[in-house]
């Protein structure tokens, strides 16, 4: 067993460099397609970053009455701190409301003035809550609505929900990123299966050369697995060898390209690249041996079914 390995690998490594021009052709077609599906992948966690970032600035607020009693509020923010759609409550006092609120308007002496005559704080406390996901706000602003049917009419503390004012710009936000999410999940598809098939066919015509030998092997009474083995071991050849070219070729483009899209996206993508490189190597080289392997393992077996 042991000799019949060797003499696959051995098999193998012989044919990949006595077919050097035909084992070139492959690796660039293999490439190309690791590079493409690269980039896809590339381009999708600048998209998602990009959502999340929108998603981050999105919240609902809950203002309460000047005068709501404390352990109310301190209530309210527990509650709503435990719903299992919350991801982060921040609150904000009445005294750190009014001072937001000079800061805001310290160019609007009518307004400033208007706030002096008062000799009062007429702001009360609030609530910026952040949901996990886009689609759950109106799950929270319900339970609200909830607590605030509760209350004593005597003595309010919930003064108003703002999330029917900002339902329009939650709701468009919630239809992007999920036709974003299917748009980008039908791409890589379309993309790998593109890749399956352009990798396929060129494997194929480089097995193509090698039917003559193949028909010989069947002759003189080799095995299936022995005559697929070589073929088997320069797939896996192909595909690691174009993995790590798609992510030499990454490595230029995205020292120059990391630093416009940390300027558009928030996210560098050069820094992306060297922190996740192990994940990427793993996906990139990953995908091509198996794209190798199977495509050299069908194109053989056309020609042991004959």
């Amino acid at each position: 067993m042991i000799t019949g390995f060797r003499r696959v690998v051995k098999a193998g490594f012989v044919g990949f460099w006595r077919n050097a021009y035909v084992s070139l052709a492959s690796i660039f077609v293999l490439t190309i397609a690791l590079f493409v599906i690269g980039a896809t992948m590339f381009l999708n966690q600048l998209l998602s970053t990009s959502l999340a970032t929108l998603q981050s600035k999105v919240d609902i607020n809950v203002y309460f009455v000047p005068d709501a009693p404390i352990e109310e509020i301190e209530r309210i923010k527990a509650a709503v701190e435990a719903l299992p759609d919350v991801a982060g409550v921040v609150f904000t006092s009445r005294e750190d409301a009014l001072a937001e609120y000079r800061e805001r308007n310290k160019d609007n002496t009518i307004a400033l003035q208007a706030l002096e005559e008062l000799n009062e704080n007429p702001l009360g406390a609030n609530l910026a809550i952040q949901a996990k996901e886009t689609s759950q706000y109106e799950s929270v602003a319900r339970f609200l609505e909830e607590q605030r049917a509760l209350e004593q009419p005597q003595t309010p503390v919930i003064d108003e929900v703002n999330f029917a004012r900002n339902k329009d710009s939650i709701d468009t936000l919630t239809s992007i990123i999920n036709a974003t999410e299917r748009a980008s999940f039908i791409i890589l598809g379309i993309l790998l299966i593109a890749a399956i098939l352009i990798t396929f066919n060129t494997i194929r015509l480089a097995i193509y050369t090698a039917r003559e030998e193949i028909a010989i092997m069947r002759l003189v009474g080799a095995s299936n697995m022995f005559i697929r083995g070589p073929f088997m071991l320069q797939g896996i050849m192909y595909g690691f060898i174009s993995g790590v070219l798609a992510l030499l070729l990454f490595y230029p483009l995205l020292v120059w390209v990391g630093p416009r899209t940390a300027a558009f996206f928030e996210l560098n993508l050069f820094d992306y690249y060297i922190v996740h490189f192990g994940e990427i190597f793993g996906v990139l080289v990953g995908i091509g041996i198996v794209l190798g392997l199977v495509s050299s393992t069908l194109a053989v077996a056309r020609y042991l079914r004959t």
